[in-house]
């Protein structure tokens, strides 16, 4: 055994000698043979985000990683992250989104190459500004039932203090269901008939992050069978069985004309934007609407396609917008004088789009509380072609991991990056400010289409 262990090491040894990839010109954590790094990442969430905080402070401003015997290097600096993300022929995800393609196949979210560029182009105009404008009074509503619930509950004990997380979840719920699928699921209210689809969309984001932090979960043979994997198979079952009944339910809607349509161009337009923005505002379509529009032009999409779309609308809705409600939250409850001011500044007006455009102290404590706690903490890229940060080039097939959070954490950039100070982000405060400092939907091509969806939410909550 002891001879068979020394020759692998060897053997081990030999290989990260050939080896000799331009990563390891980098400063970066111990290594393990044939596993690299990959050990280092198992833990809890918590566990990593306390890991990679603890590597961005050691190794900056660029570090190098392996997963297994791929090459990963982690860029800090805003002009290495515009140099990844802004080009356009490293748009390429790495296999990191595998764990989410079960529930949202190869979307908009998940595809790369031709098929995304197609989906990106087909499917921009439903998220265009005047599109998305109709969904503030569904907005506003449902924020006013949480709103009821906050005052019962401190009215019940006004001195307890209010776990505001699994309430806000709720809220978000009910915004992304009726915004994307036109239907109320009622997730906020006691006689909720949609409890099933509730909890397994909160259960399976749980158990994505589960698999993800543990390796021998990857392989998806292993997972299927494993008790986590049959769990996440019943949670999905639930997922996409209610989509699919609400498309069918659309879709009948539409063939027996209780939807009216008024403004219909026979085939696309080289104005699709105008298209889309007149049918929708007239007829306050939801994005399910618009996607099933968008099949009766040439643009034909199958039901799995659209199942793709309106899951990934969920995905990249519900959870997020959660969260960062909740430490806007958390943030105005800590920094009371701030509180005032914000409550001073929308005291009497109504959630129109103009009024939520008017509210610049807002923006400022969105944005901030953005800042510090962004919606994903990392994305990640594949290379596709070489890419030369500084003096050294690092070849196709290396990995790039975007630490959002780490980044936007650049002492330089924003002095004392631990505080709560949304005056970072006053116009004179922001002069000269590097554009990939702050990237809370991350940037250039892949940028997240549905930035201003996100954040009318927080804004009117």
């Amino acid at each position: 055994m002891i001879i068979i262990i020394t020759i692998l090491a060897l053997i081990a040894l030999c290989i990260s000698k050939l080896r000799r990839h331009p990563v390891d010109k980098l400063p970066g954590p111990p290594t393990l043979p044939f596993v690299g790094n990959l050990l280092t990442f198992v833990g809890t969430p918590e566990e990593m985000f306390e890991k990679f905080n603890t590597f961005a402070r050691d190794f900056w401003p660029l570090y190098r990683t392996w997963q297994l015997n791929t090459p990963v290097i982690h860029p800090l600096l805003p002009e290495h992250v515009e140099k990844v993300l802004a080009s356009s022929k490293n748009t390429q995800k790495s296999r990191d989104y595998r764990f989410v393609e079960s529930w949202l196949g190869t979307g908009l979210f998940t595809s790369n190459g031709a098929k995304w560029q197609e989906r990106r182009k087909l499917l921009a105009p439903t998220f265009h500004l005047k599109v998305l404008e109709q969904f503030v009074p569904t907005i506003s509503d449902n924020a006013a039932v949480l709103a009821q619930k906050l005052q019962l509950l401190l009215c019940q004990s006004p001195n307890e203090p209010i776990d505001v997380v699994p309430l806000v979840t709720l809220c978000a719920l009910d915004i992304i269901c009726e915004t994307a699928m036109g239907r109320s699921i009622r997730a906020q209210h006691k006689d909720s008939k949609n409890t099933e689809y509730v909890s397994s969309i909160h259960r399976i984001m749980d158990l994505i992050v589960y698999r993800a932090m543990r390796p021998w979960l990857h392989p998806h043979w292993i997972f299927r069978v494993s008790p986590t994997g049959r769990e996440f198979a019943k949670c999905l079952r639930t997922l996409h069985r209610f989509t699919r009944n609400v498309i069918d339910e659309k879709r009948l809607e539409r063939e027996q004309g209780e939807l009216e349509i008024k403004v219909v161009p026979s085939v696309p337009t080289s104005n699709g934007y105008e298209d889309l923005e007149r049918i929708s505002v007239r007829n306050r379509l939801v994005f399910l609407d618009l996607l099933l529009k968008l099949n009766e032009w040439d643009c034909k999409l199958s039901d799995q396609e659209i199942c793709e779309e309106v899951d990934t609308f969920m995905f990249g809705g519900h959870d997020t917008t959660s969260n960062s409600i909740s430490w806007a939250l958390f943030y105005l409850g800590c920094n009371l004088k701030i509180q005032e001011e914000v409550f001073n500044e929308i005291e009497g007006s109504d959630l129109s789009n103009e009024n939520l455009n008017s509210f610049k102290l807002l923006d400022r404590v969105i944005k901030e509380t953005l800042r510090l706690r962004p919606p994903a903490y990392m994305i990640f890229r594949l290379l596709e072609q070489p890419l030369q940060l500084d003096d050294v080039v690092y070849p196709s097939g290396t990995k790039v991991n975007i630490h959002i959070y780490d980044v936007q954490q650049n002492p330089a950039v924003f002095p004392n990056p631990e505080k709560f100070e949304p005056d970072r982000f006053l116009p004179e405060n922001m002069e000269g400010r590097h554009p990939f400092a702050y990237i809370p939907f991350s940037g250039g091509p892949r940028n997240c289409v549905g930035t201003f969806l996100a954040l009318w939410p927080m804004q009117c909550i």
